[in-house]
């Protein structure tokens, strides 16, 4: 017993000893990320800026350095906001420092949209005359889109460049569904909303494989429009060399001149010295993006008390207040009304990247949104995705701006609801038993599946949430419902799609968006305010604590499964009736 006792002792001293230590270590770590934040950031002369595009982008990036931080790994994971990138590159356009950009570009962690901005900011900077270089050991093809405004793009002798064509890819969940014994319950309008699709059936019905089909051609033709007059190879030659596979190397890049020369990264390094006029001894200096953000101004404008809101909305759409990566109608509706009521505030661009989501909580935003451009310019800038409901909060605005590539439109409805009856019973033995005052009191029971007058009366409340939504389309575009509905049934259109049938009015990115708002408000002279404000240091701390250790231990298990568990997840949180996308659209 005496030893015994003398063991729980010791690993009692133990635990207390190791929590010590590691709140130290932790102690340590915020010290040091708090004062590299708060160090001022010095250019150097003669620089360059260095851009590489590994980290994920989001549409705004928080202020606070620990934004992103994994404390369970106790290393920085931080996402970079394309606010973030846009302002440097529009600052080094200007900077006398800053002479050129070097592209390092194994990576681009980003939709095809804000792709399309950071290209668009890369061909507005090199009209100051600075030069812009490319490198990868292999490009992507959403890598090679961006890294074909360089001057000259570099090549790794034994890389490649990716160039098959674009391609979108969707799990189905039908037959794994029926061997747990799980039944989906689904109501929808529109004959392409297919939302639900993998969950009642095993492959792509004929609508969704035209709509698709159709999205990903007008992204891919855009692609190759760009390369085509950027690199000067003939549209016709592109899609050659992607049908036959003639680029499957280092090699045949080069011979098809995609690329500039095949060269290592010390033999990139020379050249840039040269042109630097750097010796051969010396180090190059070089500032990357995410600092060079936090750089002195070289422009200073002058003080205005008139303002254009940026506000963002990013994410899936439910009730609540919402948060970094997701929309709260209560948070979000609050905000616009804040904004509405500003005098000082002249106008809102409205940044949305959202597949949707509740149509509910959609419409308690529409409605700010709709209140607010009756009193002041309201223009949507798209960034990625802003599809179903998405689409449904920007459809009051003044004006609404997309790229070419980005995916809207999926104007339709559905309702998604799960029986688990067979599920517990057959597989767990479980049997579930019920007493209620009314016949339909557990209409939304998972225990049992639903009557055919509870589907009719289900569907009834699908119809009149359809009708509600292409009733907004129709006065905020000007259309008929008619044409709306035509337009309409959950389909999915590209920006190039979106413009032709007037469901957007301009192409153009976030920084477009505001010169638009500012024309439209009467401004020369304005200053920005981003919302909705961030949390606190500590609330965001103590989120980032929790979030990021669930995150981890998942994705360190599941690896790439990862996604599918968040795409199951999702759908089976947000049971009811949705105003989404259909599935989470990746292009390869």
């Amino acid at each position: 017993m005496k030893q015994f006792f003398k063991y729980v002792l010791a690993t009692i001293v133990g635990i207390v000893i190791s929590s010590i230590v590691i709140f130290l270590m932790f102690m340590g770590v915020i010290s040091a990320i708090v004062a590299s934040s708060d160090k001022e950031v010095k250019v150097e002369e003669n620089s360059i800026l260095f851009v590489d595009l590994k980290q994920e982008i989001v549409d705004r990036a928080s202020d606070d350095p620990f934004q992103g931080f994994n404390f369970t790994s106790f290393g920085p994971n931080s996402p970079i906001g394309l606010n973030q990138i846009l302002k440097a590159i529009d600052k080094a356009k200007v900077d006398p420092k800053i002479k050129g950009i070097l592209l390092e570009l194994d990576a681009v962690n980003t939709g095809a949209a804000t792709t399309e901005e950071i290209r668009n900011a890369l061909l507005d900077f090199k009209s100051s005359g600075k030069f812009i270089l490319a490198y990868s050991n292999t490009y992507s093809q959403k890598a090679y889109y961006l890294a074909s405004v360089a001057d000259s793009i570099f090549l790794n002798p034994e890389g490649m460049v990716e160039w098959l064509g674009l391609r979108s890819e969707i799990m189905f969940f039908k037959k794994a569904l029926e061997k747990l014994g799980v039944e989906p319950q689904i109501l929808r309008h529109g004959k392409f909303k297919s939302a639900v699709e993998p969950f009642m059936l095993d492959k792509m019905s004929p609508e969704n494989r035209e709509q698709t089909l159709t999205y990903i051609s007008s992204i891919w033709n855009h692609w190759v429009a760009g390369i085509s007059e950027a690199r000067g190879i003939p549209a016709e030659s592109l899609n050659r060399m992607a049908n036959k596979m003639e680029i499957f190397n280092a090699k045949t890049a080069y011979q098809n001149k995609l690329v500039d020369s095949l060269i290592y990264k010390d033999e990139l390094l020379t050249m840039l010295k040269a042109k630097l006029g750097v010796s051969e001894k010396k180090d190059i200096n070089s500032i990357t993006l995410k600092k060079y953000f936090k750089a002195p101004e070289v422009t200073k404008r002058k003080f205005s008390k008139d303002k254009i809101a940026v506000i963002y909305a990013a994410g899936e759409i439910g009730m609540g207040e919402g948060g970094n990566d997701n929309i709260g109608s209560e948070g979000l509706s609050r905000t616009i009304r804040k904004a509405r009521r500003d005098s000082s505030i002249k106008a809102i661009v409205f940044r949305i990247n959202s597949p949707g989501g509740s149509a509910l909580a959609s419409e308690v935003i529409w409605r700010e949104v709709d209140l607010a451009a009756k009193v002041k310019p309201v223009v949507v800038s798209m960034g990625d995705v802003a599809a179903s409901g998405g689409y449904y909060i920007a459809a009051p605005a003044t004006t609404i701006m997309a790229n070419p590539t980005t995916i809207t439109g999926s104007i339709g409805v559905f309702g998604l609801f799960f029986n688990l009856q067979k599920a517990l019973d057959n597989k767990l033995g479980i049997n579930v038993d019920v007493v209620k005052t009314n016949e339909h009191a557990d209409f939304f029971s998972v225990f049992r599946p639903m009557t055919a007058e509870e589907k009719a009366v289900g569907q009834l409340y699908i119809e009149q949430t359809y009708q509600t939504f292409i009733g907004h389309v129709s006065a905020g575009r000007g259309l008929t419902v008619d044409q709306v509905d035509a337009i309409g049934q959950g389909r999915v259109w590209s920006g190039v799609n979106a413009k032709d049938i007037k469901l957007i009015d301009e192409f153009g990115g976030l920084n477009d968006a505001i010169k638009l708002a500012a024309e439209k408000a009467g401004l020369e002279s304005y200053r920005l305010v981003e919302l909705p404000k961030q949390k606190k240091f500590i609330e965001q701390l103590m989120e980032e604590m929790s979030a990021e250790a669930k995150a981890w231990i998942l994705k360190d298990e599941l690896g790439s499964s990862y996604k599918v568990l968040s795409r199951i997840k999702s759908m089976i949180n947000n049971q009811g009736v949705q105003a989404r996308l259909p599935y989470d659209i990746e292009l390869y």
